[in-house]
């Protein structure tokens, strides 16, 4: 009803978007260490699952590339210095600096970009559809990590027992089934549980690498950056082709940022430069050593490393490492469309609360179903994770390219860093975002349209959803009287007041809501006190105290007021009228009745949007959770008015 304002990206509040000195305070004193632990066990699921595949899929036969000394040292040389660029220096030293009050993520930082800019400029719609796009690729990415990771750590047991290859399938869709109906209890109770399976994972595959690096040191040698330029020099378009499996080191690299708010800036950092980045490299170089005294093992270099010993409780591992990294993935899905719906790009969705002390901990049954249903689709479909690798990629690497254009505009326009600094950063990393989305976009009949498909379908969902209440607001306003005048009007001819206090909910509280106009046509009365109530959503993930109430007496029992949250908070709007400064009489709630407009939609061929989009947006509104109950008002003390709206 009042969620998506304006105010969602040119509010009140952009005085403190960029925190440059801390991330939210974390990472002080004693309470760094839990954070580094926690950020190892959610952070880093994904990535750290990658050397199960990257390897593997650079020497797929679709690349045509042997397993020789000159092309490992090459691949490894590539996937080193792709990690280092990508993830280190882009994500953990320069994008991480900017911070939402804390928060990160595509949202956060389109967010901070759109306060950097007039509200005039040209740039800023630009810049909103590409938020948008990205997180609609980020949607596309939630659905093909669990597939992908799940089914290539229960592909181990092709190796681990071969006689139980038919089963591959069946168990991960069993495994995956099991993910996601765990979602509704939450991830709280096995959060703490996270962090320390990471942690042994982490530390199985720096030990893994040591014992074949010991064997075979010389393939230290891909840490000089000449084998990826002589890799390039000699294959040429298939060096470039490679990328597309080489990028699948670098998967879940957005989720440093994404993360950023629940751990900090610093214990994230340190997690990744003292502990997660140094065993991939690890294992990703043991792996090199192996395909160079074995590279027959190319087709599973991964569990080939692994002694036969420990090959079944590897694929255990691997299973488990690779249901946390899902688990991460699934959990940033709910958190980033609960902020869409908070932005006002989707819409209202049941939401329940996991976790009583992490108001963070959400789970969103719809949301929840709808990626069970097409994960298991892609496993049926794909069966393969080699085939899954294929469509992998492209969603990734849009986000990744994404990011870089906003934190380009954002050094411009914000931290006005001068142009001897930006263009050459400009040059680097776009360049390198440019090579691995090519190389993934050109696998497009092979799979990548799975990603490119879901992610437009999102966005079209996400504009749809906006445009059309955009259209209902103007209808709305557009037949309406300004406050203003409505109330110099009922001096003129004064109608029956009776005692208490109406609340009457509306998007724009400058125009008369429907609700007071049908009230007073049917009822014939007004109430002593007259609240116009909207609902605001800031740009900023928490709202300060002093930027949470906007109110102005009107005069004569009427007044006008804004509550404001961030795109993090749940709005409950009993709550902030007991308990927040509000000015004016205190709210009794025995003696405040809740009134709003209920719209009745229909599509109109020729007017707003294309017909097929008016119909889609009056599906998804019919679905939509009631304002009412979003807002959590009370049933017994909320009355309900109809009004027509045609779109």
């Amino acid at each position: 009803m009042a969620h998506g304002q304006e105010a969602a990206t040119n509010g009140p509040g952009g005085h403190a978007d960029v925190d440059l000195a801390s991330a939210h305070g974390h990472g002080h004193g004693g309470s760094r260490w839990p954070l580094v632990l926690g950020a190892i066990g959610v952070v880093f699921g994904d990535i750290g699952t990658s050397p199960l595949y990257t390897l593997r899929e650079a020497f797929d036969k679709k690349y045509g590339l042997a397993a020789d000394p000159a092309n490992i040292l090459g691949i490894l040389s590539l996937v080193f210095w792709v990690m280092t660029l990508v993830v280190t220096i882009k994500y953990v030293f320069v994008i991480m600096r900017a911070d939402n009050r804390g928060e990160g993520g595509i949202l956060a930082l389109m967010a901070v970009v759109l306060r950097s800019l007039p509200i005039a400029s040209p740039l800023t719609y630009g810049i909103g559809l590409l938020g948008i796009f990205g997180t609609a690729l980020f949607f596309g990415d939630s659905v093909i990590t669990p597939a992908v990771s799940v089914l290539s750590a229960v592909e181990g047991l092709k190796v681990a027992a071969p006689g139980l290859s038919h089963y591959v399938v069946p168990i991960t869709l069993g495994v995956l089934l099991a993910l996601f109906a765990f979602q509704s209890s939450g991830t709280e109770r096995v959060g703490k549980a996270f962090g320390p399976v990471m942690v042994l994972w982490f530390i199985t595959l720096a030990v893994l690498g040591i014992l074949h690096l010991l064997k075979n040191p010389e393939v230290l040698q891909a840490l000089n950056p000449i084998w990826a330029i002589r890799f390039f020099l000699h294959h040429g378009v298939h060096a470039w082709l490679a990328l597309g499996a080489v990028v699948l080191a670098v998967t879940g690299g957005e989720a440093l940022y994404a993360d950023m708010g629940h751990f900090g800036r610093i214990p994230i950092r340190i997690a990744w430069m003292w502990f997660a980045m140094p065993a991939l490299v690890l294992n990703y170089f043991g792996q090199g050593a192996l395909l160079l005294a074995n590279p027959g093992a190319v087709h599973s270099p991964f569990f080939a490393m692994v002694p036969e010993w420990a090959s079944l409780p590897m694929v255990v591992l691997a299973t488990l490492a690779a249901v946390i990294a899902s688990q991460a993935v699934i959990s940033g899905a709910f958190s980033l469309a609960r902020q869409a719906i908070q932005l006002g790009y989707l819409p209202r969705l049941k939401l329940i609360h996991t976790s009583a002390d992490a108001i963070g901990q959400v789970y969103l049954p719809w949301v929840n179903r709808v990626l069970l249903v097409l994960v298991m689709l892609l496993v049926v479909a794909f069966q393969t994770s080699s085939n899954l690798a294929s469509a992998y990629g492209v969603s990734v690497t849009g986000s990744m390219m994404i990011d870089t254009i906003l934190l380009i505009i954002l050094a411009h326009e914000r931290w006005r860093t001068p142009t001897r600094v930006i263009v050459p950063l400009a040059v680097v990393f776009l360049t390198v975002d440019a090579a691995l989305l090519s190389a993934n976009a050109v696998k497009f009949v092979e799979g990548a349209w799975v990603p490119v498909a879901l992610g437009v379908m999102v966005f079209t969902i996400m504009r749809t959803w906006r445009r059309g209440r955009d259209l209902v607001r103007e209808h709305i306003n557009r037949d309406s009287l300004r406050i203003e005048h409505f109330i110099q009007s009922v001096l003129v001819d004064p109608p029956a007041r009776v005692t208490g206090t109406a609340v009457f909910m509306t998007p724009s509280n400058d125009y008369l809501p429907p609700a007071l106009l049908h009230n007073l046509k049917h009822n014939k009365v007004l109430h002593e006190r007259n609240v116009l109530l909207s609902v605001e959503t800031l740009s900023v993930p928490r709202a300060d105290e002093a930027e949470r109430v906007a109110y102005t007496d009107l005069g004569h029992g009427f007044s006008r007021l804004s509550l404001r949250y961030g795109y993090m908070e749940n709005p409950d709007v009993p709550s902030a009228l007991k308990n927040w400064k509000i000015p004016g009489p205190p709210f009794d709630s025995m003696d405040t009745t809740f009134f709003a407009s209920r719209e009745s939609l229909t599509a109109s061929k020729g007017k707003g949007m294309a017909l097929w989009r008016d119909k889609l947006f009056l599906v998804m509104s019919r679905n939509a959770t009631p304002a009412t109950e979003f807002f959590s008002i009370p049933g017994n003390r909320l009355v309900e008015l109809g009004t027509q709206v045609t779109i």
